[in-house]
């Protein structure tokens, strides 16, 4: 198994390599101001690239998704690059060249680093992984899109689902398997999270410096950050446990090295009532979702503000940017008017007029131009969606607007008052903003100077984070979940400010110690937070691996063997028998649980599944449930015309018996399913029927 995982590990990363490889001479091309030339996000530019056009064309009908497809794609996609590439050769230094080295072997240190640590837990099990799961193997199975939703069929999926839709890709370019797959796209994500970061930090120092060392110690400086840096909260580990549902002040609780009895996970809900998640979090629990699939995506966007705003900007780059909020809208759709929002504030401080009336036209035509290629480019995503976002609320509503009531998406709501508490904020957000404010009255000490404009990109870059901090404490977007009504704001606006913030603090921090006569007492302060910061790696990772020990290996389904045996062989024998999608039979269960464990692991649809998860998605929990008392019939009653009608009006070809269905129906005939079908598959506990057409 080991052998084999190493092997899977490196074809995974030869595709990655070989996707990048095919579009490297657009990548030297459009980042050639760059002192790595941007190697890192040619990764992400062959990768969005190739499963865009997947995406496509079979969503306008005019081929199949398959792996055919998509090699014609990259052929073609290098074919154009060759033509590039003879229009405009490459000519890159020997310190350039080393920087692509290195670059990519820190890629393959970090993919093969975060592959390793998922094998001491590989499992694709808990939380919301059998949904992302689900989403990807529905992908595979699809011909043309949008692929179905595998717990309501024969309706299509109503999320974000390129991010899964790249997943897909990569696993058919590499022929690994989907339980593998799965794991080593969290890897992937990983490194590029890292290397991306890495680039970004480097690149920006690069410009005030020509010190490469600098640059590099900058560069892994905001890729550990980014993409292993936590908050302040660590700082509990020297106090008293708390109440995760009453947190307290640190000072108010007595000293006690609880170094053994901190929980990570309270880390991203400290504030109650929201979420504030941050990359490692996500990587350590490792849920496909998509504000993390999304941030190769994030991370190209913001090398591209940097572009932009160190030279004059051309229709090409507004075209670029339009594609990547395309993409943020299929992907984690709340990015899209966010990093629109960058975009406003970014060009409004690069524009050289000196009327504001004509910088600020120039700004929002741009915008507007941008937003027009984004909608074009996701068009044909939104004529088979279906927003699940009900309006715009404002917390703590003045008494004048909740009288209106309504006005257009927003909702006026007085009830919904709860903000973050100051203290709170700063333990979540304490070190950027120390950095910042040293970094402020650093600069005022350079008024002498020429202006940098390295020093204004990142200073609108740290208030722009911090405005999206804020944002979440005035409005928010409005969902099912009435109590939890902002944590989805919170969540979506801080991550953002998070990765945001990582980059320019390496760069702040470089800024500032270039300068003379800081005081050593800053530095010993900064050095304390950032050892806060540093150490929640550890309590994650160790808390949810058990301290690396005894390794599983990568597949992701391995866990299910001794969990549930029967099942384990039936999900493999339906994944080697049954091609296409028709409809099976499981027992529905609740969110969150073991139930829609056959058809996430094989993309089969099923009659129903998770409620919330479709509540939230399509406002129907009146059909979900219909679904669920039918679903109950099918298995319990005697009546077989009954159930016989149930099987036609839902289109089942297989019915699954296993442990949990004998769990959640304890009065399941099962003899009337020989008298309707045939036993094709058993194994243990589990049974599955094949309905008689």
């Amino acid at each position: 198994m080991i052998t084999q995982d190493i092997l899977s590990l490196f074809t995974f990363w030869g595709v990655l390599f070989l996707t990048g490889i095919t579009v490297l001479p657009l990548t030297f091309w459009l980042f050639r101001s760059f002192s790595d030339r941007g190697y890192i996000f040619s990764k992400i530019i062959g990768l969005v690239l190739t499963s865009y056009l997947t995406w496509l064309i079979p969503s306008l009908g005019l081929l199949p998704f398959n792996p055919t497809l998509i090699f014609g794609i990259v052929f073609l996609l290098l074919a154009s690059n060759l033509f590039l590439l003879y229009r405009f050769p490459i000519e890159i230094n020997r310190q350039t060249l080393s920087l692509i080295i290195f670059e990519e072997i820190l890629f393959f240190v970090a993919l093969a680093s975060w592959a390793f640590v998922r094998s001491f837990e590989p499992s694709i099990h808990g939380l919301e992984k059998f949904m992302d799961f689900g989403f990807i193997n529905s992908i595979l199975r699809s011909s043309y899109f949008p692929p179905t939703d595998l717990w309501l069929p024969p309706y299509p999926i109503n999320y974000y689902y390129f991010g899964h839709l790249s997943t897909a890709v990569l696993i058919l370019l590499s022929g690994v398997s989907t339980f593998v797959g799965y794991n080593l796209m969290v890897a992937t994500l990983f490194a590029i999270t890292f290397v991306g970061s890495f680039s970004l930090s480097l690149n920006l120092v690069g410009k005030i410096s020509p010190n490469l060392r600098l640059g590099i110690a900058a560069g892994l400086l905001g890729a550990f950050l980014v993409a292993l840096g936590g908050n302040l909260h660590p700082i509990y580990i020297f106090f008293q446990s708390y109440n995760p549902d009453l947190p307290v002040p640190f000072w108010q609780l007595p000293l006690e090295f609880n170094f053994n009895g901190y929980w990570y996970p309270n880390a991203t809900r400290f504030i109650p009532l929201t979420i504030h998640e941050f990359p490692i979090y996500s990587f350590v629990v490792s849920d496909l979702h998509g504000h993390v699939l999304n941030i190769p995506q994030v991370l190209l966007y913001l090398a591209f503000l940097i572009k932009i705003f160190h030279q004059k900007v051309k229709l090409l780059d507004l075209g670029i940017l339009g594609f990547l909020v395309g993409l943020f809208l299929m992907t984690n759709i709340l990015d899209g008017p966010i990093y629109l929002l960058a975009l406003l504030i970014f060009l409004g401080f690069g524009e050289t007029s000196s009327s504001l009336k004509k910088t600020l036209l120039g700004s929002l035509s741009k915008v507007f131009l941008v937003i027009f290629f984004a909608i074009l480019i996701s068009l044909p995503f939104w004529l088979n969606f279906k927003p699940f976002g009900s309006g715009i609320g404002v917390i703590c509503a003045p008494g004048f607007l909740t009288e209106i009531g309504k006005i257009g998406p927003f909702l006026f709501e007085s009830n919904h008052c709860a903000r973050s508490p100051l203290w709170m904020l700063g333990i979540l957000w304490g070190f950027p903003l120390t950095i910042f404010t040293v970094f402020l009255l650093a600069l005022k000490k350079l008024r002498t100077e020429p202006k940098n404009r390295t020093d204004l990109f990142v200073t609108i870059t740290a208030i722009f984070s911090f405005l999206l901090i804020l944002i979440p404490e005035m409005v928010y977007v409005k969902d099912i979940y009435p109590a939890h009504y902002r944590a989805n704001t919170v969540f979506k606006f801080g991550y953002q400010a998070f990765m945001i913030l990582g980059v320019s603090s390496a760069y702040m921090l470089v800024r500032i110690f270039l300068l003379k006569n800081i005081p050593r007492v800053f530095w010993l302060f900064i050095y304390g937070l950032f050892i806060l910061v540093a150490i929640y790696p550890y309590f994650a990772i160790s808390s949810y691996y058990g301290n690396l020990k005894n390794p599983q290996g990568l597949d992701g389904l391995e866990y299910l063997k001794n969990l549930h045996p029967g099942d384990f062989e039936a999900i493999h024998w339906l994944n080697q028998n049954v091609s296409n999608q028709p409809i099976i039979l499981e027992a529905q269960g609740d969110s969150y649980t073991d139930y829609e464990r056959i058809s996430s692991n094989t993309g089969l649809p099923t009659v129903a599944g998770w409620p919330v998860h479709e509540w939230l998605w399509r406002g129907k929990p009146d059909e979900v449930n219909a679904r669920g008392s039918d679903i109950k019939t099918i298995y319990e009653s005697k009546d077989l015309k009954s159930t016989l009608s149930l099987i036609n009006k839902y289109k089942i070809e297989y019915i699954i018996v296993g442990s949990l269905e004998k769990q959640k129906l304890p009065q399941i005939f099962i003899q009337k399913f020989l008298e309707i079908g045939e036993l094709v598959f058993q194994s243990g506990e589990t049974q599955i029927y094949k309905v008689r057409k």
